[in-house]
């Protein structure tokens, strides 16, 4: 079939399937995110434009709003689907590279096509073109390489015979799962060549299952039985590898408290009698009470990053760690005893193994009692007060108006604290999106819009701050235009609240965060008028000065945003100050001046830096 090479990119793309977790068949490239320039508009363009009924184009407003969408749309998918996202060369490019981030940081599969410079050169240099002296074969596309899981340079049509089939083992490989690059100098898109016509048959890609190894099984199951007090963590990978039933049933059957990772929330129904809360600094103090007391910690899909295990502070010195994990990279961390498979298949040959083993049920029973006592620390803070409401508050009313098919995101600030630490699940499907392995300002308004296109059921409702919506707020606009509905929430506090708390609380002025701190030649300086803006910006448009309002606002704005087909957007005044506090530490760098310090000094011994067997 002779083809442009930018041709034969989309076609393969259109031929690509998946299979979801409940068996049905979808495109595993449901759409394409683009804007346009001199590097992909004629190439890449042409060829959309050609197959623009098989494979939906949606137009963003910026690379980096877009190409976001497209992570959020992949997570949205548990993994199943991958959102793809072209630009032009330079600038456009580059703008690409923080959703990258995201994307690598978070184990979630992007595929992101840049334009890029010609190989013939003849131009050269040409417009956005940046110039290494010592090496003319660089171009602002090998900024990608450090964010990449895959990163490749089409330099010959024929080169998609050999890369595609490596890009899409990336893309669907459950350990490897991450952002895939392809750099498309603009004269090799617009190149013919003859491509075979089974380049372009249709391919189902399911979940691979890896089994573990039995000698590695047989030691989680000896050392699993010979504990007192085992603690099982759920995370991402029990999510992606819709291993969340099959997880519970065999905590059920032997007496396991569970506890959640950020990734791993929203998987337990929150009532359930073996569930102590999430883990670590943005969860709850009864899971992490549960940490501090376990003797062995049964780790499933999750990397353990800083924040779930308080930069590794939260564990007794002398425990002993299990981690099954799909990706050797992440069962091997911290000397722990490695199992390598997918969560599913591993923990159904675990149960198998471990025969009639339970748990002493008073350490069984302390999982619910100690979460009854966070719930009540929860429903204090959800009280409602006079002014302003506060994060808490927000997160509660969220939570209590949001059914089992609805979809809740945040990302960065304040707010991942609130709704890891606050939200009561109700079961069924995993319904969060907390971004916090990137912990990316600006996702929260462009991973709604992903999520919200990739979502049939249910209201998507994203909560972020007003630093957050500064940062990058066009995709609204996006979402607007193309009629996907989301709420999202905008809790307006005049500031970075949270770095502002960090600052504080560690003894140093405030300075830059808030407003009121930061520096202006004007004695008055302006404030935003959030409603305005977004309602500029197409979206339906609430706002609320109390609790009580923002209530009965929320409930107008879910309903707004699906009847119109847009997003609405709810404008509430919170308090800057309030905070939900899960007594753990986090690592950060304290200057010894500081009156910080001093707590620094006496937490740093504590941490666990290597666990062993």
């Amino acid at each position: 079939m002779r083809l442009t090479t930018a041709q034969a990119l989309v076609a393969w793309l259109i031929a690509q399937r998946s299979e979801t977790l409940d068996g049905r068949d979808v495109p595993l490239f449901p759409a394409v995110f683009a804007i346009f320039g001199h590097g992909n508009v004629l190439g890449l363009g042409t060829a959309l434009h050609e197959r623009r009924a098989e494979l939906p184009v949606w137009r963003g407003h910026t690379e980096e709003g877009m190409a976001l969408a497209a992570v959020g749309y992949a997570k949205a998918t548990h993994r199943r689907q991958v959102g793809v996202a072209t630009s032009s060369i330079g600038p456009g490019a580059l703008n690409m590279v923080t959703a990258a981030g995201v994307a690598h940081a978070n184990r979630l599969p992007l595929l992101l096509l840049p334009g890029d410079t010609f190989t013939g050169r003849a131009p050269d240099p040409v417009l956005q073109q940046v110039e290494h002296f010592g090496d003319p074969t660089v171009t602002v596309n090998d900024a990608f390489r450090a964010v990449s899981r895959y990163f490749d340079r089409v330099t010959r049509p024929e080169q998609l015979l050999a890369t595609l089939p490596q890009a899409v083992g990336v893309l669907t490989d459950p350990a490897a799962a991450g952002p895939v690059v392809l750099a498309l100098p603009q004269d090799v898109q617009a190149e013919s060549y003859d491509f075979p016509a089974a380049l372009f048959e249709p391919v189902t890609h399911r979940l691979m299952r890896p089994r573990p190894d039995q000698r590695a099984l047989a030691g989680a199951v000896a050392v699993l039985r010979a504990a007192r007090r085992p603690l099982l963590v759920l995370g991402g990978g029990v999510r992606y590898s819709g291993a969340g039933p099959t997880v519970l049933r065999f905590a059920e059957s032997h007496g396991l408290p569970v506890v959640e990772t950020t990734a791993g929330r929203s998987l337990v129904p929150h009532d359930h009698p073996l569930f102590a809360g999430p883990l670590g600094i943005t969860g709850s103090a009864s899971a992490n009470a549960m940490a501090a007391e376990a003797d062995l910690v049964l780790a499933i899909g999750t990397r353990l990053q800083d924040f779930t295990t308080a930069s590794w502070t939260i564990f007794a010195p002398d425990v002993r760690l299990v981690a099954i994990n799909v990706a050797r990279f992440d069962a091997v961390k911290h000397g722990a005893r490695a199992v390598i498979g997918d969560a599913e298949a591993t923990v159904r040959e675990l149960a198998g193994q471990v025969g009639d083993w339970s748990v002493d049920p008073e350490w069984t029973a302390r999982a619910a009692a100690l979460r009854g006592r966070w719930d009540a620390y929860i429903d204090e803070l959800r009280a409602p007060t006079p002014g302003p409401p506060t994060y808490a508050q927000v997160v509660g009313v969220v939570n209590d108006l949001s059914g089992p098919s609805d979809y809740v995101m945040t990302a960065s600030g304040g707010l991942p604290g609130e709704l890891i630490g606050g939200w009561r699940a109700t079961g069924g499907a995993p319904a969060m999106d907390v971004e916090y392995g990137f912990s990316c300002m600006g996702y929260e308004l462009a991973g709604a819009w992903g999520a919200a296109m990739a979502r049939t059921d249910g209201v998507v409702t994203t909560l972020l701050g007003d630093g957050s919506y500064l940062m990058l707020n066009s995709e609204l606009f996006a979402a607007a235009f193309a009629g996907h509905p989301f709420v999202a929430v905008v809790c307006d506090n005049d500031g970075y609240a949270v770095i502002a708390r960090l600052q504080e609380g560690q003894g140093g002025a405030s300075f830059n965060n808030f407003y009121a701190d930061c520096r202006s030649t004007r004695e008055h300086p302006p404030r935003v008028d959030f409603a305005a803006h977004a309602a500029a910006l197409g979206c339906a448009v609430f706002s609320a000065a109390d609790l009580n309002e923002f209530r009965d606002t929320y409930e107008r704005a879910r309903a707004a945003a699906l009847a119109e087909r847009r997003p609405a957007v709810l404008v509430v005044r919170t308090q800057p100050s309030a905070w939900t506090d899960a007594g753990a530490w986090w690592e950060v760098g304290v200057p010894e001046h500081l009156a910080g310090r001093a707590a620094y000094d006496e937490t740093k011994p504590r941490q666990v830096r290597y666990l062993g067997w």
